[in-house]
């Protein structure tokens, strides 16, 4: 997915990806794939009185399904429960230091000049980097629009979806988002896994060719998610490990206190503190 920076301004501040339905007419939501396919020409018909283009609506839902895959991975958090030791194994914390490490050496230029405009060292954005994508080698193989929607149509968080899913909604319809794209189980994009209303909110051009691409450029990535810690509170030169200043701008990424724990340990592993 690509966005120009000039697009990326027109979205924010045209307000474009604050539109939600209002309470009283949104959809009914569902535990099972029974009522989806209803649950989508109810939406649809809330979204084009939202002021949703028909057109944008065909595009973007023409190949929608209830994804399954999906269901079963928002059920299937189990790791988030595992002690800190048990997450770090199951997860491949060491190999994930081992591999940073070099990644931070061989792209030092790039962290620098990250640093310097954000304030944000390489350890923890290296560290969300390789807990979340293996360092950009899996992004996810999940229908991103349908893995949104079955979240928005579910019930345990449909409302923070169905907002994910107004801001796809856009990006389809100021052609930054593909409606065949594919990304992780729950609709996220890119290197680190940016929601696509992040993608507007901290998505920058970290290798100056004009455009954000969160999933083929490695600078983009990265500079996004040092901006994303950054609009959550990072502040420069200080801690991030639990009980520093800027362990909490770490929280604004997972809500998971494991995960949390793991990003600060490896973060620092790879900073050598």
């Amino acid at each position: 997915m690509r966005m120009t920076k000039s697009g990326m301004a027109a979205l924010v501040a045209g307000g474009l990806l604050l539109v939600t339905p209002f309470a009283a007419n949104a959809a009914a939501c569902g535990n099972t794939s029974a009522g989806f396919e209803n649950w989508v020409q109810q939406f649809k018909q809330e979204a084009q009185a939202q002021g949703v283009s028909a057109s944008v609506l065909d595009r973007a839902f023409a190949n929608v399904h209830y994804n399954q895959p999906t269901i079963r991975a928002d059920r299937g958090q189990k790791s988030f429960k595992l002690s800190f030791e048990d997450f770090m194994r199951k997860r491949g914390g060491q190999t994930i230091i081992t591999r940073g490490k070099a990644m931070k050496q061989a792209n030092a230029p790039l962290f620098a000049k990250i640093e310097k405009r954000y304030g944000v060292p390489a350890g923890p954005i290296i560290a969300i980097w390789g807990m979340e994508t293996g360092f950009g080698g899996f992004m996810g193989d999940q229908h991103t629009l349908s893995a949104v929607s079955t979240l928005a149509y579910d019930c345990r968080r449909s409302d923070y979806f169905t907002d994910q899913l107004y801001a796809a909604l856009k990006l389809v319809g100021e052609g930054y988002l593909s409606p065949t794209a594919r990304g992780a189980a729950h609709g996220e994009i890119g290197q680190t896994q940016f929601m696509p209303k992040n993608v507007v909110n901290f998505g920058v051009d970290g290798d100056g060719d004009g455009r954000v691409d969160l999933v083929g450029s490695r600078a983009d990535a990265l500079a996004s998610t040092a901006n994303f810690l950054k609009g959550h509170g990072w502040q420069p030169g200080l801690g991030y490990q639990p009980g520093e200043p800027n362990f909490a701008a770490i929280g604004g990424w997972n809500d998971a206190a494991v995960y949390q724990q793991a990003i600060a340990y490896i973060g620092k592993q790879i900073d050598g503190q």
